[in-house]
């Protein structure tokens, strides 16, 4: 018998799907068929339904509050509720971040992501070939037993770090940690080496204790930005973007933009700078000696509270001068000298600031370190107007208890989650350097029985996604078991062998925390504003529910209950009474009818590096003679730096190892030391290898992202897929006439893996300039970019997800139910009001549309740089050919 007549088909089948029946899913699952299908506004029967709208009427609505996580900005929301539908979503005024209703168009697209006409809805085992697409519908209980039992098996062995946990953006750090704590792993995986770990290394190693600074921008009077693209792609984009606007309205503040592409903040800059990719670092230090040189810096602040001294600073930055920086970046010396002056002469309230555009580099690090810096010589560090931070931006369980007993944490470190090349990665928090454990597990530095992934769309955003990675994931020897817990059927779902089917953000629970940008304390509290579709779970539960069905030892700590008992007991100390006077029975309740609470009762920490310490912090402390550092014996009997001795007062300082704020930090010197590697500790620039006597036919290939997009968690949503679903590449006018090619001719881009620089923990990932890949694309020409750069933006190029991520329509019925009967196809649920992905799709190629794009990273190699580990994206050199199509 034809295997069709018994195997069901797509994503329509999905809710048809029986106890025990089988499904086959495919990248590509969600195509139409091959015909074009036109739009027709009106169509007859049960389709002309599907495509009424509905006007909703938002006065009778319930209003639920929740957050937002179409992005890490993480927006206090409000929504409205009808029928168990989200039919509106603004932001939560009380939030405040937001400060207002207003939100972005991610956040708007949030009614959409409950109505994916392609969700996963029940729990999937696989019964082909791993990669083959063919499932078979399990029940829960079946699927915690089969975790469970394997988990317990690696745990019986004595190994349980070989169970591994690998999350995308997860925003449930707490739970994770607790269900890996109680397995006894440490192997908890993340992309934070992707993102953004460069810069919150470099503010921990200046600052102490903060990852992410909180600019006082409403106050602020000079913007100097290198590399953050702020107004549409930077984590707390939108609360920054409305204060800095406000300040420009209200007193004339100045935005000056370093950025080798003319990206929407630059574009609405008082000034754009076009720095050669990787001299930012050189920019920064050849301000910081016109600083010094005119004497145009905070001599009181840098003597009294930077490490090292003006003379030591002096001397290093001699030869790092406006002309040297100039030969490097090919800004002009006269732009150098004028716009340091100007950036120290609106001290204090001026500030530097940088993002992946700075970071995202070999020598990524120091740059930030540098950019950094500047604060610190304009006096500017924590004051009105500066370079702020909070100090209590994390869920601590001091103040969020957690329910008892706690797991204790695990004493194992392994290679995975630990890498000894990279020293600096785990230094202040667990950043990891994800890029590389595909690998890792290839080379055998980590054995692997339990794989979990958790919003992991891995295969499609890594580098060598599409090769090293889906290489690893196939490899039944490397990883014997993966369950991926999803939303739509992902690329890593297809990688699987069972598939979790998860809740939205609008469908769980949980507490949330960001830096505040008004530099009070404040916690959000996510809930559900709908039930979730078929089986699907939210990932804390099943964690919580695999954890009961382990032996005893791990059980005990899951006795508390579900996930929102788990939230309820979170939000034990938190306030009864709201700001309106308003009595609640707890804290819970509180959170759930406010959606934030917002502590008051402290000041905004401004100089809080002066603040005196207290009788019982000096208790027992001594001052050490010459650094002036002040030491307590800690809880360990240890001596512990808790504060400096300044003009013979015992203050606060900062939270480094000298109580300074550190541009030389010798442990940076010793953690290298220990690599082979010679630094002097200070934000010494360096070349970027690959970019070195480049040769006039390469090219360096960046990367950026939308404002309507995420790298994926977006593109299956239509509402934002259809405003950016394609990337052609952004060329200079100057390189397009080189090669004779105009907007809308197609490009063969080649990428090589980057040259060997001298540091030697990179060298597995560098080489002699092999090809990585090549792909087709578009060109857009523009003299918004620098002539030796091409651009192409990221978060596109699905091969998985859906007929909005595909870019493919036709009716789900038809493109997703093939294989069952029509009138099975009828039966399928939750059926959207609005099923618009038929000939919505309206850039669907069959249809005369440009398609869904390039997936840029898969050509982009895995390139950590040294010390933190950073994906160094913006390294990547290229070749370019015109092609016929």
């Amino acid at each position: 018998m034809d295997r069709r007549h018994f195997i069901k088909q797509g994503f329509g089948a999905m809710a048809t799907l029986g106890l025990g029946d089988t499904i086959l899913l495919t990248h590509g699952a969600a195509q139409a068929a091959d015909q074009v299908l036109n739009y027709t506004p009106v169509l007859a029967g049960e389709r002309a339904g599907q495509l009424r709208k509905v006007k909703n009427n938002y006065r009778t609505a319930k209003r639920i509050t929740s957050v937002c996580l179409n992005c890490s900005t993480v927006c206090g929301i409000e929504a409205h509720v009808v029928d168990n539908k989200v039919i509106k979503i603004r932001g939560n005024p009380l939030d405040p971040n937001m400060g207002s209703h207003m939100t972005c168009a991610k956040g708007q697209s949030g009614p959409t992501i409950n109505d994916y006409p392609e969700r996963l809805l029940y729990p999937l085992k696989r019964v082909g070939k791993r990669g083959e697409g063919l499932w078979q519908r399990i029940s829960w209980d079946e699927a915690y037993t089969e975790v469970a039992d394997r988990i317990k098996a690696s745990i019986a062995s004595g190994h349980p770090e070989r169970v591994a946990l690998h999350q995308g953006r997860s925003r449930i750090d707490a739970e994770i940690n607790r269900f890996l704590s109680a397995i006894g792993t440490p192997v908890q995986l993340n992309h934070r080496a992707l993102c953004s770990s460069n810069k919150r290394a470099a503010n921990y190693v200046s600052l102490g204790e903060t990852d992410w600074e909180s600019i006082d921008a409403e106050r602020c009077t000079y913007f100097l930005n290198f590399g953050a693209n702020f107004y549409e792609a930077h984590q707390g984009g939108l609360h920054l973007v409305s204060r800095v606007v406000k300040a420009r309205y209200d007193h004339g503040a100045k935005l000056v933009t370093f950025d080798v592409r003319l990206s929407n903040t630059a574009g609405r800059s008082d000034e754009w700078h076009q720095p050669f990719p990787g001299t930012e670092g050189a920019v920064a230090l050849a301000m910081a000696h016109v600083m010094l040189r005119e004497n145009e810096f905070d001599q009181a602040f840098v003597d009294k509270y930077v490490q090292p001294g003006v003379a030591t600073l002096r001397t290093w930055l001699a030869d790092c001068t406006p002309a040297w920086a100039a030969k490097l970046s090919g800004i002009a010396v006269a732009d150098i000298e004028r716009l340091a002056l100007e950036f120290a002469r609106a001290r204090p309230a001026t500030v530097a600031f940088s993002n992946r555009g700075v970071g995202a580099h070999f020598n990524g690090f120091n740059a930030e370190r540098a950019v950094v810096m500047l604060n610190a010589l304009a006096g500017s560090i924590a004051r009105p107007g500066g370079y702020c931070y909070g100090l209590d931006e994390k869920l601590s369980i001091g103040r969020y208890p957690q329910p008892l007993p706690l797991p204790p944490a695990p004493k194992i470190r392994t290679d995975l989650e630990d890498p000894p090349e990279w020293p600096l990665a785990n230094r202040w928090q667990k950043m990891k350097v994800g890029q590389i454990v595909y690998d890792f597990v290839r080379q055998g530095r980590a054995k692997l029985d339990v794989y979990l992934t958790y919003t992991l769309g891995s295969p499609m955003t890594w580098p060598e996604g599409r090769s090293t990675t889906v290489e690893v994931l196939l490899d039944e020897t490397l990883i014997p078991f993966h369950a991926c817990s999803d939303i739509v059927y992902s690329e890593t779902a297809h990688y699987a062998d069972l598939i979790l089917p998860d809740a939205t953000y609008l469908e769980r629970w949980g507490l949330d925390i960001r830096n505040n940008l008004e530099l009070t304390h404040f916690v959000t509290l996510r809930q559900p504003l709908t039930k979730p579709p078929g089986d699907a779970r939210s990932f804390a539960d099943v964690l919580f529910d695999i954890g009961r069905r382990l032996g005893p030892e791990q059980a005990k700590y899951f006795q508390f209950g579900s996930h929102e008992d788990f939230v309820r007991i979170q939000c034990s100390k938190l306030p009864t009474v709201g700001p309106d006077g308003r009595q609640f029975k707890d804290g819970f309740e509180y959170m759930k009818f406010y959606g934030a609470f917002v502590d008051k009762s402290a000041p905004k920490p401004y100089e809080i590096y002066r603040k005196p310490l207290s009788d019982k912090q000096l208790a027992g402390s001594r001052v050490e003679a010459g650094s002036g550092v002040v030491y307590r014996p800690n809880d360990k009997g240890k001596d512990s730096a808790v504060g400096l001795q300044v003009d013979g007062r015992a203050v606060r300082g900062f939270a480094t190892p000298s109580r300074k704020f550190e541009i030389h930090a010798p442990e940076i010197t010793q953690a290298a030391k220990a690599l082979g590697i010679v630094d002097d500790g200070m934000p010494t620039f360096a070349r970027i290898p690959s970019h070195v006597d480049l040769p006039a036919d390469r090219f360096i290939l960046t990367s950026f992202k939308w404002n309507v997009h995420t790298q994926g968690r977006t593109a299956s949503q239509k509402y934002l897929s259809e405003i950016v679903h394609d990337n052609p590449m952004w060329i200079n006018v100057a390189t397009a006439k080189k090669l004779g090619v105009k907007s809308g001719d197609m490009i063969e881009l080649t990428t090589y893996r980057p040259r060997s620089g001298e540091h030697k923990a990179q060298q597995a990932y560098r080489g002699t300039g092999e090809v990585i890949g090549s792909a087709r694309m578009r060109v857009f020409v523009t003299r918004g970019i620098h002539p030796r750069v091409v651009a192409v933006s990221n978060s596109l190029g699905w091969i998985s997800g859906g007929r909005a991520s595909e870019g493919k329509s036709g009716w789900r019925a038809d493109v997703a139910a093939r294989g069952i009967s029509p009138d099975a196809a009828k039966g399928y649920a939750p059926a959207p009001a609005l099923d618009d992905l038929n000939a919505g799709v309206w850039w669907d190629k069959k249809n005369g549309g440009r398609g869904n794009g390039v997936n840029i990273n898969a050509l982009l190699p895995i390139n950590p740089q040294p010390l933190v580990g950073m994906q160094a994206w913006f390294d990547t050199v290229c070749s370019l050919r015109k092609v016929s199509s």
